[in-house]
């Protein structure tokens, strides 16, 4: 298949196009307008608190204990997730022995141990996301794997590594101190350990804290409630394929209409007595297409497959020319919208000013469809006109469902459009209210999403203390500062995973593994050269900030005409210090940086000292 074709020359006038772009900008800003809130984030409360049992974890043993540890390993990494999981594998690849992986949750898989809600699906294709196949010898059952397949993958790849001798579990770190005079790190923890390591790598995700709505009220509602990412089975029954049996007869609410309820909403509808989906903003939600394996091509793959797919799927979305499509998805076939969250490179042949037209025009012609296919799946017009998405494509994530809409076609489902009063208004003991109308349930489910880039040392939630007892905050004042968004001056031998002044993609597991990689490979030559420790210069830390500074991409425009969401945080969108060039240039970079003397830039000599 070949890759998306881009147009060279911009469109015609309106009349050729099928439809009037300025129209469709008027709407667009209308519907914004209706859902914008003065209060922008704040209209959210966090887990903790009075409602801090909504982050309690229903999977672990609530008995367990355990005596404080104090002793020596080689590695701490702080998150079981994915990112900690392809970190420790880096790093045992590289020959590092004593690795601890230190994780709240009961378990290895992060945001897969905790998300277990019925239809839980990956909506990037498994046989790119799921990481380390080959390593660990697995090829995933559906294209689109589930929950559990996923999560049991992480655990598969945690034993293929011997991580779980090591592993601290139901452990929340909450310090961590550099020492000078023995050039290690001391990690603290909420079960009183005191570990030391030389190096630390944290991955603690930045969509990993739940959250509330702040709704008046809400401690006042005497139904059963819980957060999506906490699913309470003993109350609804069933598992993570449905059959939700013990919701029969009941009233069910759930809030929200992202990419969780796209999966969770067709369970709810089959098995509630009556749904009641309250919905600010609609999804856009795109074929998913889900099918199994084809055990024959399974059977076709030779070495390195992976690899070459997680590469070809990568330069595609990202608008690098290359021959072939090896994945053909809905991602693929809308790669060139993506550059409005992801840098790319997509109109790269098109004149400047010719660029963000065609690039508009593509963008209402996609939207388009989205809206036409509501129109086509939903019987009801008054219920289609609310599902219909009127904003630009990556103004929210987009979604991929091939039951949610049809779902809507039940005589037992109601949709209930909060964009005129800016979401729900008010609860009550036994209701939801908008409007004149109080909804009268006996359980409600928030799945109302998470708070952005709120967990471990970006959001200050673990304190870190560099060379001389300086606070990392105190030497980030002014915004963070790190070398390739992986380390910073200051602090020795600390590495953070994750999309700061780096680059990312829609398939982040792959950008982690990179990242994985390019500190394994700085570990790597730490230990071959007998350096004391890896810690950024400052004068290269400058150079990358302005170099980011120079060509950083600028959306601040397109996400301000956005409707409100956290990628352009709920209307008031904030620059990023992001790779321009997108992120195959930027591996790219890492490894020419690797080869070319970087590592002159990072390595403290054990004589220096």
């Amino acid at each position: 298949m070949s890759a998306p074709h881009t147009p060279a020359t911009p469109p015609g006038p309106p009349q050729d196009l099928g439809f009037d772009p300025e129209a469709l900008r008027a709407r667009y800003r209308a519907e914004r307008e209706r859902r914008i809130r003065p209060d922008g984030s704040a209209q959210y409360r966090a887990t903790g608190g009075e409602f801090g049992y909504y982050a309690d974890d229903p999977y672990a043993d609530p008995e367990f204990t355990r005596e404080p540890l104090h002793d020596r390993v080689d590695a701490v990494i702080v998150g079981g997730g994915f990112g900690g999981l392809l970190a420790a594998a880096r790093l045992r690849q590289a020959g590092v022995e004593s690795i601890r992986v230190i994780d709240k949750g009961g378990d290895f898989g992060g945001t897969w141990y905790w998300n277990r809600y019925p239809g839980i699906h990956c909506d990037i294709e498994s046989y790119i996301y799921m990481p380390l196949l080959e390593e660990v010898g697995y090829v995933p059952k559906w294209r689109y794997a589930p929950g559990e397949e996923i999560r049991q993958h992480a655990r598969a790849i945690a034993r293929h590594f011997g991580l779980y001798a090591d592993a601290c579990f139901q452990t929340q770190v909450s310090e961590l101190r550099w020492d000078d005079a023995e050039s290690e790190w001391v990690v603290g923890t909420d079960r009183g350990d005191r570990i030391r390591a030389r190096y630390v790598i944290t991955s603690t995700g930045t969509l990993s804290q739940a959250k509330l709505p702040g709704i008046p009220g809400i401690e006042s509602y005497r139904g059963h409630t819980f957060h999506t990412s906490r699913w309470d089975y003993d109350y609804t029954g069933g598992d993570a394929d449905g059959a939700l049996h013990k919701l029969a007869g009941k009233r069910v609410a759930l809030i929200g209409t992202g990419a969780t309820a796209i999966q969770v909403v067709p369970h709810l509808a089959a098995d509630a007595g009556h749904l009641y989906v309250f919905q600010r903003t609609p999804s856009s939600v795109d074929l998913r297409d889900n099918r199994p394996t084809d055990p024959a091509w399974a059977a076709s793959l030779r070495p390195g497959w992976q690899r070459r797919r997680m590469e070809n799927f990568l330069r595609v979305v990202t608008g690098v020319r290359t021959d072939q499509d090896l994945v053909g998805d809905s991602w693929t076939s809308s790669a060139r919208l993506q550059e409005k969250l992801i840098p790319t490179n997509a109109y790269g042949d098109v004149p400047p000013e010719d660029r963000e037209r065609l690039y508009e025009i593509a963008d209402f012609q996609k939207m388009n469809e989205i809206r036409a296919r509501v129109e086509n799946v939903i019987e009801d017009p008054v219920t289609a006109e609310k599902l219909k998405p009127w904003y630009r494509y990556m103004c929210k994530r987009p979604t991929f469902s091939d039951s949610y809409l049809q779902a809507f076609n039940r005589p037992d489902v109601t949709l209930v459009d909060t964009a005129d009063t800016h979401g729900v208004q008010r609860m009550t003991e036994t209701s939801v209210v908008v409007g004149d109308t109080a909804y009268e349930v006996d359980c409600v489910i928030f799945a109302t999403g998470f708070e952005v880039g709120v967990s471990g040392i970006l959001s200050g939630q673990l304190p870190v203390y560099g060379r001389g007892g300086v606070p990392l905050f105190e030497a980030w004042a002014n915004g963070p500062r790190t070398l390739h968004g992986f380390s910073t001056h200051g602090f020795p031998n600390l590495f953070q995973l994750g999309p700061l002044q780096n680059a990312s993609s829609v398939n982040f597991v792959h950008v982690l593994d990179e990242q994985a990689q390019h500190v394994a490979e700085m570990v790597a030559e730490a230990r071959k050269r007998g350096a004391r420790y890896v810690e950024p210069t400052a004068e290269a830390q400058d150079a990358w900030l302005d170099a980011l500074a120079e060509n950083a991409p600028d959306l601040l425009a397109f996400q301000a005409e956005c409707t409100p969401g956290y990628y352009n945080n709920e209307g008031r969108p904030q620059k990023r210090n992001a790779y321009a060039d997108g992120p195959v240039a930027f591996h790219d970079l890492l490894r020419h940086w690797r080869a070319n003397g970087g590592m002159d830039d990072v390595l403290v000599e054990a004589e220096d000292a």
